[in-house]
């Protein structure tokens, strides 16, 4: 019997911090570079972090209440215990990142790009991924209400053991994403599912959502 085919897991590489200088300032003005720096509870509520560089950082518990991330960088950066109720970050870049216990309200992250992070644990409202790159990305045991994915393009993507309410996968490009072990109630766009990996739990899940994509009448 032939073996089933797997999906490549995501290629992840550990976040090594050294030598962190803890920051000491309260400016976080657009399009400033922090390099090197360690963050302890900042608020970086109501600032304009635009266009702002976070490279080998780490921010412990940081909040973002109406903060403005759009085209904002991660690099090689660790980010614990993060909250936003409306997390404002379109057109972001995060690289060689790791995000743990996140908790966000409305996540709007779309036309972003991703390579090398992992989310791991929290409960997010809303992540909005639309017509993100995906690269290389795991979120793991991780409550989230809404996922949308519409016109994303993910290869080596894996969601496990996550509780997801709606995942939105319209007009994705899908490689090597695995689905397995995580828990959707609602899928939109089975017919961009191709390149995914689902198993057969989940299958029978999606049977009447097949059958009706497909025009089959089941009696």
């Amino acid at each position: 019997m032939a073996s089933k085919p797997l999906p490549r897991p995501p290629r992840l590489d550990p976040v090594q911090l050294n030598n962190l200088v803890e920051n000491a300032d309260a400016f976080f003005g657009p399009g400033s570079t922090y390099d090197g720096r360690h963050f302890s509870r900042p608020s970086f509520d109501g600032a304009d972090l635009s266009s702002t560089d976070f490279l080998e950082c780490e921010l412990a518990a940081p909040t973002f209440d109406g903060a403005e991330l759009r085209g904002t960088r991660f690099r090689d950066t660790i980010l614990t215990d993060c909250f936003a109720p409306v997390l404002k970050a379109s057109r972001t870049s995060w690289r060689d990142v790791e995000i743990t216990t996140p908790r966000w309200g409305s996540a709007e992250l779309y036309d972003s790009t991703w390579a090398n992070v992992r989310i791991d644990g929290g409960k997010l409202d809303f992540l909005n991924l639309r017509a993100a790159k995906i690269t290389d990305l795991q979120i793991s045991d991780c409550i989230i209400r809404e996922l949308d994915l519409g016109g994303a393009t993910a290869t080596r993507l894996a969601l496990k053991n996550c509780r997801i309410g709606t995942l939105d996968i319209q007009q994705a490009t899908l490689k090597d994403v695995d689905l397995r072990s995580t828990d959707f109630r609602t899928l939109n766009g089975i017919a961009s599912l191709a390149g995914a990996v689902i198993d057969e739990y989940q299958l029978g899940l999606l049977a009447p959502i097949l059958a009706a994509h497909l025009g089959i009448t089941v009696a």
